[in-house]
């Protein structure tokens, strides 16, 4: 079962070394009682990769891809504007209605509709879902296999027993998300294959904050988010004393994720037993990196060496300063006094040393 989620959508990769698994996610996502955030909005995502997007305030649909953009015209921005206009109404009843049931009046509230496929290019087996959350909760969701909906609160029953009986919408719904979802899913990762398809190797680097403590393994720079990161002792994995962090994107659209190792019960003798292993989906070789201290990056070593850095610069400084002082005092010493500057002149030197 698939959680929804407030606000923002979070999907995190794949564990690495998998056959290539793609997906397609439409988010429609309605709020009341948040002034600064759009009363309803809609986003497609590939991969995990937004390449669609409408909110009530621009009106219109827009891609969020350059591929995207070049491979579909006017003809379909214009058509999926008006499918998003045209649900922007029904979501906004929606929230009335869940509050009536919920007892609710006033308040931050917020109803979610999530649905799409998911397609393995290997097998070519894939499955499609679709389901709706309000704040932040499962409300109701298509059971496909069973060819029910199913209502995780006693509020969504009415909804169930109503869809329950529309046969001829459920049979649409199901071959939505089982057949047409998968082909605009071949047809998208067919129009973003040189984006989607790339694997970018990450940087990987040891940091600790001071040496008490966790050892963090970050890897940073990888694409896709298809990753796994674990800690292992003399080759095989292991969790005690490991923190897993999320995968999280980069600005430049590739991501970045971390794993913890408390160190405080390592002997030091022990360290060269453990490695950070980063595997990447698409890529055969695993990146190995070897616990080792002096490969560590820490605030404590920065601040030594920016330490000395200053220290240097300032005697650098000084040494320059009192050059060119005695040379100034030997041509003072060597020349007579200069005769004065002419009003005009100083009036602009005096403007000149005034901007320096």
């Amino acid at each position: 079962m698939k959680n929804l989620l407030p606000l923002c959508v979070i999907f995190l990769g794949l564990s690495g070394a998998e056959a290539v698994r793609h997906s397609l996610q439409y988010f429609y996502t309605a709020s009341s009682g948040i002034p600064s955030f759009p009363e309803f909005l809609t986003v497609g995502m590939v991969d995990g990769e937004p390449f669609s997007y409408y909110d009530c305030k621009i009106g219109k649909e827009i891609p969020k891809q350059d591929w995207m953009a070049k491979a579909e015209g006017p003809e379909y921005w214009d058509r999926q504007t008006q499918i998003s206009i045209g649900a922007q109404q029904s979501f906004k009843n929606n929230i009335d209605v869940a509050k009536q049931r919920f007892n609710q009046t006033g308040g931050v509230h917020i109803f979610q509709w999530m649905y799409g496929c998911e397609w393995d290019e290997e097998t070519g087996e894939g499955n499609g879902y679709q389901q709706y959350g309000y704040d932040g909760k499962d409300f109701i969701i298509l059971d496909l296999q069973k060819e029910t909906w199913v209502a995780p609160v006693q509020q969504a029953a009415i909804t169930k027993n109503k869809w329950d009986s529309n046969k001829v919408e459920f049979t649409r719904y199901k071959s939505y998300v089982t057949q047409d979802c998968r082909e605009w899913l071949k047809k998208y990762v067919n129009y973003g294959k040189s984006s989607l398809m790339r694997t970018d190797v990450p940087k990987v680097s040891l940091l600790q904050k001071t040496s008490s403590s966790p050892v963090s393994c970050h890897a940073t720079g990888f694409y896709p988010n298809r990753a796994e990161m674990v800690w292992k002792k003399d080759g095989v994995e292991f969790h005690d004393g490991v923190h897993k962090g999320e995968i999280l994107t980069n600005n430049d659209g590739t991501f970045q994720m971390t794993v913890n190792l408390d160190v405080s019960s390592v002997k030091p003798e022990d360290w060269d037993r453990y490695t950070c292993v980063f595997q990447l989906s698409g890529v055969n070789e695993d990146i190995v990196t070897r616990l080792n201290k002096a490969d560590i990056e820490t605030n404590e070593r920065s601040s030594f060496y920016m330490i000395i850095t200053v220290v240097v610069a300032a005697v650098v400084l000084l040494a320059a300063i009192a050059g060119i002082g005695f040379i100034i005092y030997k041509k003072m010493i060597g020349k007579r006094p200069p005769s004065p500057v002419p009003s005009e002149d100083r009036d602009i030197q005096e403007e000149m040393l005034s901007k320096a």
